[in-house]
């Protein structure tokens, strides 16, 4: 038998052995212990944000769901949970817990699970460095590496990497994204039964969290509710409380406040191209996009409403589907329907998940038809009526130009048991349809190019493709603002005659006359500049275009931002056979809107990291002679966010320098095109010719005079546009479709349609200009009315209408007209039998110099 010393220096001995031991096992595995250093400036793995001018979430990019907080920004009570259960020393220790361990060791020799006695430290070891393969080696690691950590770090920066780090199933990374995709809340938010449930997941994320398995996540959260319990943390009355409530966990995804999914996937491939996949999926950046949210939604609306306006002015295609085939119905004897057995609920709600719903279309089924109404089940069971007024619009779609006859009963339209879509308007339902039609709209500031609406399409979850950026179509008449700015450049002036008169052009390299027309043909003799641009004149586009020459026109074209590879080279460019996108078209013609520069379009304004910090921010180019004053004037005026343009800039000024936009046409002919655009929209003489007006009459409605605007259709009208602006908004509208075979038609007469919905052809002020009214008449709202500013070197003196020379008439044959200096004409209508010459140089009685 030993004795007390021999014992005491046997125990010596041996725990001598012991650690000299574990020395040598240090030793032997240091060259394989990962550095922990890393650890004092973490990277956190979070996903890409994308977010609205106003602070929206867009959407979210990135497999790893984690929500980076700070340790005071964890409610304490979860703090005291995840103490209590995963680590009841872990401030007394020293990054093992010899107690747990002695406990560890001695339930393995005695074949009994005592627990694997894994600190708080020991499982950031594992998560940020180790594997989790169940091994010695990797426990011994383990245990050498939380060592280390504990020397590197304070005990609180390790708890908030633990409680930002640790997995906690269904993608999600650390307690503040478990709280978001089980709880949809803040963890600021969660009550005690939900921060015990959530305090429990890490021993089993996978099998015990309360979506997957909730019987198993309400026993471990009474597990972790006695703890907290025995700790001292909570009271008995809070126990029971906790212990007793329902499991309440669902699966949330990101809370997007603001579906725009174009915008969303524009700024996520910059920021691809800008970081790099990797980078940019696992940096945690918040992108704050030029977008504000009621911006996007008013042009998501124009855009929808527009779209499904032009498709029912086409007639109705027929039902998705039909439950009871026409030969097997039978004629049933209280009502005009024709029916077999009776549709059962489960048979509707089976044919209903076979479709999708866009927008506001809601799926239903009809369920009886009467003379002119039909009773409809929707997917959520509840039975409505779609009366005459929701459904007489449905003559029968037989080809883009043609529709059947009006239909006079709801037999004429509907049958029973056919799979429909509905919409409900003010609480009235009626019969619709998935457009097939595309359109686009994108709106952007003329001040600084900054976008501030885009809609690619009418449903990104239908197509993906971007319009806006993607879709390069021929353009039509909205190129003729170009060439008539080279024109005005080479000698001409607004009251400038052009011959409106056909033309037959016989080209010997084809063999082919071309022979350009007016759309509608009518022919007016000589009209001036102003009047041609504003009634869209085709002829007078290509006469002009050949007296500038297509050299001069192509180098004209370019200095607004398009690529010569776009322009043909040839004189159907005078009438916009060049393929633009919408973004391109708005960018040249915001040039009109600022004054002359070419600003370059930009979509992400800032980019933060995990923690707010800002690590970009987008320094555009500015349509400006003086900046300085520019900015100091734009921080008093409110755009359309409601923010002030300029304060981002000025905020920033010592550290971004300014950068000045190109100026790529003169302020006087900027001018000159946007009075000739206006003219478009307000012009209206019968003194010119009988009931003429201009091609954009239908944004009067706006009630503005300080908008200017052009509309554009092609060839066998394949797209449609109009492209408008005020001093600090612009808008293109387009409208065509995706499959180059078809062209937007015509239409006959519909007396079920409003007025702007009769019989026509389909063109630009028609198809597309409708969108835009309705989105600036929105946004217009907000914005003040500011007329364009004249600038220096304008005179305005008095023609006359028909030969654009001087007169002393004040009556309606006359009126002012700008010229640029030295342009302006200098003899007198021979009506007026005045053979006085007018040096332009002179102030004459009717002539005003600015």
């Amino acid at each position: 038998m030993l004795s007390f010393k021999h014992f005491v220096k046997f125990s010596i001995g041996f725990a001598l052995t012991g650690l000299v031991a574990i020395f040598a096992l240090y030793l032997a595995l240091r060259s394989d212990l990962p550095s922990v250093a890393s650890l004092k400036d973490v990277k956190w793995q979070t996903p890409m944000q994308i977010y609205s001018a106003d602070g929206k979430l867009m959407n979210q990019f990135g497999e790893k769901k984690r929500v980076p907080l700070t340790l005071d920004q964890f409610p304490q009570q979860l703090i005291d949970a995840i103490l209590a259960t995963e680590d009841d020393r872990f401030y007394l220790h020293f990054g093992v817990d010899p107690v747990g361990m002695g406990r560890a060791i001695l339930g393995q020799i005695m074949g009994q699970n005592k627990g694997g006695a894994s600190t708080i430290t020991m499982q950031v070891a594992r998560n940020f460095f180790l594997s989790p393969e169940v091994t010695y080696i990797r426990k011994i690691r383990e245990i050498f590496t939380a060592f280390h950590i504990e020397y590197l770090l304070s005990k609180d920066e390790i708890l908030s990497l633990y409680l930002n780090k640790i997995p906690l199933g269904h993608r999600s990374f650390g307690f503040g994204a478990a709280a978001q995709v089980y709880y949809g809340k803040d963890i600021q938010d969660l009550t005690l039964a939900q921060i015990a449930v959530l305090a429990g997941l890490p021993k089993a994320p996978s099998t015990i969290n309360p979506i997957t398995s909730p019987t198993r996540a309400k026993a471990r959260r009474g597990v972790v509710l006695q703890r907290m319990l025995v700790s001292g943390y909570i009271t008995q009355e809070q126990y029971r409380e906790a212990n007793n409530a329902p499991i309440t966990a669902q699966k949330h995804g990101a809370e997007i406040e603001l579906n725009a999914p174009y915008v969303a996937e524009m700024a996520h491939q910059q920021m691809v191209e800008m970081y790099g996949e990797e980078q940019a999926y696992t940096g945690g950046f918040k992108v704050f996009t030029t977008v504000a949210s009621q911006t996007q939604l008013a042009a998501e609306n124009a855009v929808i409403n527009n779209l499904h306006a032009y498709d029912q002015r086409h007639g109705y295609r027929g039902p998705l589907a039909s439950l009871r085939a026409q030969s097997q119905q039978e004629a049933s004897p209280d009502t005009s329907s024709k029916i077999t057995t009776p549709l059962t609920d489960e048979e509707i709600q089976t044919a209903l998940m076979k479709f999708k719903t866009f927008h506001h279309l809601q799926l239903a089924v009809v369920t009886k038809v009467e003379e002119q109404s039909v009773a409809v089940t929707l997917a959520s069971g509840q039975q409505v009526t779609i009366d005459w007024q929701g459904m007489s619009w449905a003559r029968k779609f037989i080809t883009d130009t043609k529709q059947g006859p009006a239909p006079k009963s709801a037999d004429d339209i509907l049958r029973y048991g056919d799979v429909i879509y509905v919409s409900n308007l003010n609480g009235s339902y009626r019969l619709d349809q998935l457009p097939q039609a595309s359109g686009a709209m994108v709106a952007l500031s003329p001040d600084d190019g900054a976008i501030k609406a885009v809609i690619g399409g009418y449903s990104f979850e239908q197509s993906q493709f971007n319009r806006v950026t993607q879709a390069k179509r021929q353009v039509g008449s909205n190129i003729k603002p170009f060439v008539y700015s080279a024109a005005l450049d080479n000698g001409f002036t607004l009251a400038s005659l052009v011959n409106d008169a056909p033309i037959n052009h016989w080209d010997e390299a084809t063999g082919i006359t071309w022979r350009p027309k007016n759309s509608p043909e009518r022919y007016d003799g000589l009209i001036r500049v102003r009047i041609a641009l504003a009634q869209s004149k085709n002829v007078v586009a290509v006469r002009l275009f050949r007296e500038v020459g297509i050299d001069n026109i192509i180098s004209h074209l370019t200095s607004f931002g398009f690529s010569p590879d776009d322009l043909p080279k040839n004189e159907s460019l005078a009438l916009g056979s060049a393929a633009l996108t919408p973004l391109e078209i708005a960018t040249g013609m915001a040039t009109f809107a600022n004054g002359g520069f070419l600003v370059e379009p930009y979509i992400i304004d800032r980019i933060e990291d995990s923690f707010g910090n800002i690590v970009y921010q987008t320094n555009p180019t500015l349509a400006c002679e003086d900046c300085v004053q520019w900015l100091q004037d734009r921080s008093l005026t409110a755009d359309a966010s409601g923010e002030s343009f300029g304060d981002a800039f000025i905020q920033t000024k010592d550290i971004l320098p300014i950068r000045k936009a190109p100026r790529v046409i003169s302020a006087q002919n900027a001018f000159l095109i946007t009075e000739a655009l206006n003219e478009a929209i307000w012009g209206a003489d019968w003194s010119v010719a009988p009931g003429w007006q201009g091609t954009g009459w239908r944004a009067r409605k706006l009630k503005r005079r300080d908008i200017a605007g052009k509309t554009g259709t092609t060839n066998e009208a394949k797209d449609a546009w109009f492209t408008g602006y005020s001093r600090r908004l612009l808008a293109t509208s387009w409208i065509g479709f995706d499959d180059p075979s078809r062209n937007l038609g015509r239409t006959v007469r519909n007396v079920n349609l409003s007025s702007d919905q009769i019989a026509g052809n389909e063109y630009g002020a028609r198809s597309a200009q409708p969108a835009w009214v309705d989105f600036m008449k929105a946004e217009l709202q907000n914005l003040p009315p500011e007329p364009f500013r004249q600038p220096a070197d304008l005179l305005s003196v008095r023609i006359d209408k028909q030969s654009g020379k001087l007169t002393t008439k004040t009556d309606k044959s006359s009126l002012f007209e700008f010229f640029e200096l030295g342009t302006a004409p200098t003899t007198y209508d021979t009506k007026d039998n005045s053979s006085v010459i007018l040096d332009g140089n002179q102030p004459q009685e009717d002539v005003e110099i600015f």
